[in-house]
């Protein structure tokens, strides 16, 4: 949420109960349509790079539509474990925004349906709501057929 206000991003935050770790529910607590909350993954790729992708919290994300959109050979999830050093976040509260270090990102296009999406605020129990557009364009991402 800092960095959004930093660089004047219009957000609107939410929190949430914290031991909410499921997305659905997660959506269903902001009283959100499960196609407009979505969750951050993580990805490494057969060259050893890693991806981000970004999907609605009701989908699975596709490896093979995955590694299509990075120009990869196959892509897979990486290990819980190596979240917190790889980004800086922890599993439920991983955002595309405010990463250690900046991954080539992707968010499924159905994303441009919506005025507004959700995506982690960088915390468990905390989402923000913005404009679709605004967050691709900030985190450098690109829109994809992902699921």
């Amino acid at each position: 949420m800092r960095l959004l206000t930093q660089n004047n991003i219009p957000f609107t935050p939410h929190e949430y109960d914290n031991t909410l770790t499921d997305g659905e529910s997660i959506a269903q607590v902001l009283g959100e349509a499960a196609e407009s909350v979505f969750k951050t993954l993580v990805t490494v790729a057969n060259t050893g790079e890693h991806y981000v992708f970004v999907i609605p919290v009701c989908a699975s994300l596709n490896l093979k539509k995955a590694a299509s959109a990075a120009g990869v050979k196959n892509i897979q999830m990486i290990k819980q474990k190596e979240l917190l050093p790889l980004t800086g976040y922890i599993h439920g509260g991983c955002s595309p925004v405010g990463m250690k270090k900046p991954f080539p990102t992707f968010v499924e296009e159905s994303a441009t349906l919506c005025d507004r999406i959700f995506v982690s605020a960088g915390r468990v129990g905390f989402q923000v709501e913005l404009a679709p557009d605004q967050l691709v364009q900030f985190v450098h991402a690109q829109y994809a057929d992902l699921i």
